[in-house]
């Protein structure tokens, strides 16, 4: 009886008694994605009801993805749910920022900006609704896949949106959306696709695109008197901002994901291999090449093959 209701009070209870020896131990992480939405169930639960919880949180192996609570028993409802909870929450950040370009109420490039760290960021906060498998990726996936079809219909101008083309183009030119919008939306698309949430390649990638090229613009237009002597197009200071947001959100949602068990390993390793990748995402960023070439791909790019190289 005592063992069925620790059984019972390890569900009901926030997975907070991790070992502290496991690899998964990390410190307590905020989560805007509420607990009671996200169920973490063990394989050897389903396996084996009558071994003892504790044998569960030694090893984060046994652990598997987590699945929505409002459908535990059909992976494929919670994430058509989980869709379309994200899809609202992506679409309205995008609807949010395209009324603030309406009304001007912000310079025109710090908009676009602030769109660009915004929305992928936004978005991958909400993975931990989706199963971890090749289902939960390619369900999520349809959210930077819907923006991608959106970009080719505007670019076109087969329908117009006057707030969106200001928020997310240099010049208020709906052409523009075919080039950087287009492969942003193509580079979180593919992240999601190839690597997914368990793999620390998805969040470089995501980072460094967003809050690290952001920055780097943002940070260079106001602090930028000191240019680079190979490109005097950028900044010192706008790649030092970029190495370092691009850092600290690869950092930070390393701890988030691990927070739910998706990522084993949180130390300093893997700290220092995010350096590693925001460095090179930034030398890349910084080159001249990157007036011929869409920095949304070298950035993304980049970030893929070295983070393969090191994980």
């Amino acid at each position: 009886m005592a063992t069925r209701l620790s059984v019972v009070s390890s569900f009901i209870s926030p997975p907070l008694a991790v070992d502290s020896s496991s690899s998964l131990a990390a410190p307590c992480f905020f989560s805007p994605i509420p607990r009671l939405l996200t169920l973490r169930i063990p394989t050897s639960l389903r396996s084996s009801p009558r071994l003892p919880p504790t044998d569960f949180l030694r090893s984060p192996r046994s652990l598997t993805s987590s699945l929505a609570v409002m459908f535990p028993g059909n992976s494929v409802l919670s994430d058509v749910c989980a869709t379309g909870i994200s899809g609202v929450v992506a679409f309205s950040c995008l609807g949010f920022w395209g009324e603030i370009g309406k009304r001007g109420i912000f310079d025109q490039k710090l908009i676009r900006k602030l769109v660009h760290i915004n929305i992928g960021l936004v978005f991958m906060l909400c993975w931990p609704l989706f199963s971890s498998g090749l289902q939960g990726a390619l369900f999520a996936s349809l959210i930077p896949g819907l923006n991608i079809i959106r970009m080719l219909l505007l670019g076109l101008g087969v329908y117009q949106d006057e707030g969106t083309i200001k928020s997310m183009s240099r010049h208020g030119d709906r052409r523009e959306l075919l080039k950087g919008p287009l492969y942003y939306a193509l580079s979180i698309t593919s992240a999601c696709i190839f690597y997914w949430k368990t793999s620390p390649i998805a969040i470089a990638v995501i980072c460094n695109l967003c809050a690290g090229d952001g920055m780097a613009d943002i940070v260079g237009r106001r602090l930028g008197t000191e240019k680079l002597p190979y490109n005097r197009n950028k900044s010192v200071a706008g790649s030092v901002g970029m190495t370092i947001a691009g850092f600290l959100a690869s950092v930070g949602y390393m701890y988030y994901f691990a927070s739910f068990g998706y990522i084993e390993n949180s130390g300093a390793t893997m700290i220092h291999r995010f350096f590693i990748i925001s460095i090179a995402s930034t030398i890349v960023e910084s080159l001249p090449i990157s007036t011929d070439i869409d920095d949304n791909l070298t950035i993304s790019i980049t970030s893929a093959l070295v983070g393969t190289l090191l994980f």
